[in-house]
């Protein structure tokens, strides 16, 4: 949806609602014991800095979860599945284009890992489970989907996907899209570091104030403020 009208939106749920607010995620699921997740090591670290591609409904509420976990060094809202002509935020909201809303999270492996990435993407930044919207927006650019950037990623994609639905964790499948990356191109200055320029947005309170929230109480070893 546009940007006025996501506004009007989020304004008339508030009413509706009042205090009663949750995130888009909104289900509070432990996913913790699925398996043992890798604790980061000194030897990742000659790797070098490494990028993660994740879309999970409206952008701002995803960076926002990321830029407060440890061991990401920067996160970019942006557009990912589509092409350059088409990376306009207008003409991404119409949901006319491939395009997804997305987040490009660059983080150093050696203090997080991509599986602990995942953990805070189908935990805390969305809820899996809906297909092609995220509360109160909907359309394909709100999708859920892993934009994998090489076969390990794919791999440990996959298969966090398939411990989740054997789990039984959510009431419902997984739908996350685990697709190969093409390009990510950055959205709209006004768009980046979103919730921490503008913390009263009624959209923000009401959608994306939550899942930090939530990042701080569930990952505590995870949770960095951002400056």
């Amino acid at each position: 949806m546009s940007f006025l009208i996501k506004i009007f939106c989020a304004i008339a749920v508030s009413i509706a609602i009042g205090c009663g607010v949750v995130s888009s995620s909104s289900k509070t699921v432990d996913l913790t014991n699925l398996s043992p997740l890798p604790t980061p090591d000194k030897a990742a670290a000659a790797k070098g800095v490494q990028t993660a591609i994740f879309a999970g409904g409206c952008f701002w509420g995803v960076e926002a979860v990321f830029e407060h976990v440890k061991g990401v060094v920067d996160v970019k809202s942006g557009y990912s599945g589509g092409t350059k002509a088409s990376a306009d935020y207008e003409m991404v909201s119409s949901g006319r284009t491939d395009h997804a809303e997305a987040v490009k999270i660059t983080y150093d492996p050696s203090k997080v890992t991509y599986q602990q990435l995942l953990m805070v993407f189908f935990s805390v930044a969305h809820n899996p489970t809906e297909l092609n919207r995220q509360g109160p927006d909907i359309g394909t650019q709100y999708r859920s989907a892993i934009f994998y950037t090489d076969e390990e990623q794919k791999k440990l994609s996959d298969a966090f996907i398939d411990a989740i639905n054997k789990s039984k964790a959510f009431s419902s499948p997984v739908v996350t899209q685990v697709v190969p990356l093409k390009d990510f191109f950055d959205a709209e200055k006004y768009h980046q570091d979103y919730l921490f320029k503008n913390p009263n947005d009624p959209y923000i309170v009401i959608n994306d104030k939550p899942k930090v929230e939530d990042l701080k109480k569930r990952f505590a070893d995870l949770y960095v403020e951002k400056s």
